[in-house]
């Protein structure tokens, strides 16, 4: 009797261990129990940009909705800072990890260490040089690049003589933009200066009063950026220059000069609509579902309305 008593409390013990390994639809299996909320580490570039503040609002209300918690950093555009960040979120037990890199190469080492620590990373609006990410969530730059180009040719016509305001160094986006825009600009445009102005309105501003000096007679610039292309733009306003202006994002201040006919076009990504994207392929990822390695998000040039 006592032998048939201690084999039945002996299976009600394993029942209930099988028991609560089971997990959220969208958890990794055995990771989470039940009721426990699903946690996300989001590393940010910088928030002194509008553009990824968007970002990071589509991220947090999208996971709202998914009821998942979201922890936010923020690089400062450093990129050994955002590496230690994503070192602290990753001992802070993160089910899965967003990273917007500030650096592609400089972030591999954080993306490898998550990769050891089987947490599945997706990156937004730039990539990683190295490393497992599950996916990518971006606007095509090179096509946004392109399109820049191809609008500058049309309004001044072929070899004009052209600025351009490069962001980051080593970011994807930089190049990539970079890339599109010579695909057409190599062709059809002549471009006189290049300088990096790291995606900041300020060092646009400052950046863009030396490319005048040097080069009184250009007709257009391309910023990678919107905040680069309002700094130029201001450059460009106290010099009493007529030079057309085309940024690339999207963004509120942007989008309003471009109405304001200050502005002459922006090629307008949906950073809230990659954050949300970003969650979702998260969600699918900890599911055990296939996501693309690329998903894009639309891009429009927005000009101003006759």
């Amino acid at each position: 009797m006592k032998k048939a008593l201690l084999l039945i409390m002996s299976l009600s013990v394993f029942l209930l261990g099988a028991c609560s390994l089971e997990s959220p639809s969208w958890a990794k299996p055995g990771k989470k129990g039940d009721g426990e909320k699903i946690k996300i580490g989001l590393s940010v570039s910088t928030l002194n940009n509008p553009f990824f503040v968007s970002m990071k609002n589509g991220v947090i209300d999208e996971a709202k909705k998914q009821g998942a918690e979201v922890i936010v950093v923020d690089a400062q555009n450093d990129s050994a800072k955002q590496v230690n960040d994503v070192e602290d979120l990753l001992q802070q037990g993160i089910d899965a990890l967003l990273i917007n890199p500030t650096d592609s190469a400089a972030i591999s080492t954080a993306v490898q260490s998550a990769n050891n620590l089987e947490v599945p990373v997706v990156t937004l609006d730039r990539s990683t040089d190295k490393g497992d990410v599950a996916t990518l969530v971006a606007s095509d730059n090179v096509k946004g690049g392109q399109m820049a180009g191809d609008f500058i040719a049309e309004k001044l016509g072929e070899g004009a003589k052209v600025a351009e305001l490069e962001g980051v160094p080593g970011a994807s986006a930089t190049r990539e933009r970079g890339k599109g825009f010579h695909n057409v600009a190599d062709e059809k445009l002549d471009v006189v200066a290049k300088q990096t102005a790291d995606f900041d309105r300020t060092k646009g501003l400052n950046v863009m009063e030396n490319v005048l000096q040097g080069n009184p007679d250009i007709k257009a610039v391309f910023a990678h950026n919107d905040e680069m292309a309002l700094g130029a733009l201001q450059a460009i306003n106290s010099s009493g220059r007529d030079v057309l202006v085309v940024g690339f994002d999207g963004n509120e201040d942007a989008i309003n000069a471009v109405k304001e006919g200050k502005l002459a076009a922006t090629v307008a990504q949906q950073p809230d609509l990659i954050g949300e994207l970003a969650v979702k392929a998260a969600s699918d990822v900890l599911a055990g579902k296939k996501v693309e390695e690329k998903i894009a998000a639309p891009l429009k040039l927005m000009v101003k309305e006759e």
